[in-house]
């Protein structure tokens, strides 16, 4: 079965600048614009938030 257009697989980049990525997939109907999540950053040690890059 093919996967829909609907739900695409997204990037969420980490804002700390160091280049750790999480890949995830959202609803384009119910969120058109960038996706935003505060996630956990192994290299900076913290929480901040990852944004989706395209």
């Amino acid at each position: 079965m093919a996967r829909s257009t609907a739900r695409p697989v997204v990037r969420l980049k980490s804002t700390a600048g160091t280049g750790v990525t999480y890949v995830t997939r959202k609803n384009r109907r119910n969120n058109p614009d960038r996706l935003v999540l505060r996630k956990y950053d192994p290299v900076a040690g913290a929480h901040v938030d990852f944004r989706e890059e395209r």
